[in-house]
């Protein structure tokens, strides 16, 4: 046996190797307009001029298109409808959320695209396509340019959206 094949029968040991990368995010200027909407409260997004559909987060062009979104930026609810979900139980370092937690895609009233986030003060038996979302904004005195100045989304007493209404989200 040539010392090749005598390698190829012995186990390939893995090594954990840590990565750490630091970068500057340059939000652009439609994520510019974004974030500083979050500051003052305010969820932006913005229309396609084909379709007229809107999206959030603002964008510099209509992914669909291709065509550049130029107009007014558009207020949309910090309320909206669960689409879909997924119950998260597998830790992360990058994710200090304590386990279980629901990641969630809502549609927001007045959008037509839906937006990352997690759901929180409701019991896991009792998530589901379709219910009724209210942002849960941190104090205001803690506000930034960020998404984040939404803690979560939590249930709200109104009735379930109809499927039709969200089943192109899902």
């Amino acid at each position: 046996m040539s010392e090749q094949e005598s390698d190829a029968n012995e186990p390939v040991e893995m090594l954990r190797m840590p990565v750490e990368l630091d970068y500057t995010y340059s939000a652009g200027t439609s994520a510019s307009r974004f974030l500083r909407a979050f500051a003052e409260g305010k969820l932006l997004g913005q229309r396609c001029p084909v379709d007229g559909k809107v999206y959030i987060p603002t964008r510099g062009s209509c992914p669909q298109h291709g065509v550049p979104i130029d107009g007014e930026p558009v207020e949309v609810a910090d309320k909206g409808t669960l689409v879909t979900y997924s119950i998260v139980r597998v830790p992360s370092e990058n994710i200090p959320l304590e386990l279980p937690y629901v990641a969630i895609q809502v549609v927001l009233d007045g959008a037509d695209t839906a937006m990352h986030h997690v759901l929180s003060e409701c019991e896991l038996e009792d998530v589901h396509m379709g219910m009724r979302l209210q942002a849960k904004w941190k104090p205001r005195e803690e506000w930034e340019t960020s998404v984040g100045n939404i803690l979560y989304f939590i249930p709200i007493d109104e009735p379930d959206a109809p499927y039709d209404s969200y089943k192109e989200h899902i």
